[in-house]
Parts: structure tokens; C-alpha cells; sequence
């Protein structure tokens, strides 16, 4: 981040060092009550991410909130979510505090984009998630 910006070239160095062969991002638009400020902030950090995404030639996929939330069968809430990632990665750290609600929901729009688009067969056990269908 560069003051409230996605920093491309932080962004890029990363995606680099993990190659990923698709990315998988939430369709996302600005808020109503939003400052210009801030909307401009967002709208900016997201053009960043899908150009170096183009950039690196990595395929983008973007899924609206609605749709990988009801993959999970989970509500609108953002603590249901990390309660979630909570279950299906108990040795992780990184969603322990209710903080962390957002590191929470971008593992399982991962998590989803392996299920739905990979179709991944092969998810170990520990990461199975607690309802299925």
C-alpha cells in the first residue's frame, strides 16, 4: 500500500514470486455514502490490481460477493465468514481476531475460485468445509 493505495509494483513483485496461474477477485463497486476521496481511493486500487493482473497476463475472474458467499452457504455478515475460515484453517493465525474479517473472506474467494473454476477434486481433508451440499 502506498498511503491508501494498492502499490503495482508491490503488487506485481508478489505475483511474480507466487505465479499464479488465475486470479480470482470480487466484482466490486463504490459505496454510496463513500467520500470522493475514498471512491476515488478504491476505484484507483482496483484499476491498479486488474492492470498488473493484464499486465502479467494472468487470467482474471471477477465474482460478485453473492455468488461465493452462497457457495458457502454464509450470510451477509462478515463474522460468519471469518468463523468460517476459522473452521476450515484452525492452524492459521491470521483470522483469530474479528479484524481480520477481510483476510477471511479473500481465502475463501480463493477457496471458492479452486472449487468453481478450477474444480479442484483434490482439496485435503483440512481444508474441507463443515456443510456441503
Amino acid at each position: 500500500m502506498i498511503g491508501k493505495q494498492v502499490n503495482g509494483a508491490a503488487l506485481a513483485s508478489r505475483i511474480n514470486q507466487m505465479r499464479p496461474t488465475l486470479a480470482v477477485v470480487e466484482a466490486v463497486h463504490a459505496m454510496p455514502k463513500q467520500g470522493v476521496t475514498s471512491s476515488f481511493n478504491f476505484g484507483h486500487s482496483c484499476g491498479v490490481v486488474h492492470g498488473v493482473l493484464a499486465g502479467q497476463g494472468i487470467p482474471l475472474h471477477l465474482v460478485a460477493p453473492g455468488v461465493w458467499k452462497k457457495h458457502f452457504r454464509l450470510p451477509k455478515d462478515k463474522e460468519a465468514a471469518r468463523a468460517l475460515a476459522v473452521r476450515l484453517w484452525p492452524s492459521c493465525d491470521g483470522f483469530k481476531r474479528k479484524l481480520d474479517h477481510n483476510r477471511a473472506e479473500a481465502a475463501l474467494l480463493a477457496r471458492y475460485g479452486a472449487e468453481t473454476i478450477l474444480k479442484a477434486n483434490d482439496i485435503p481433508p483440512d481444508m474441507e468445509y463443515a456443510v456441503r451440499a
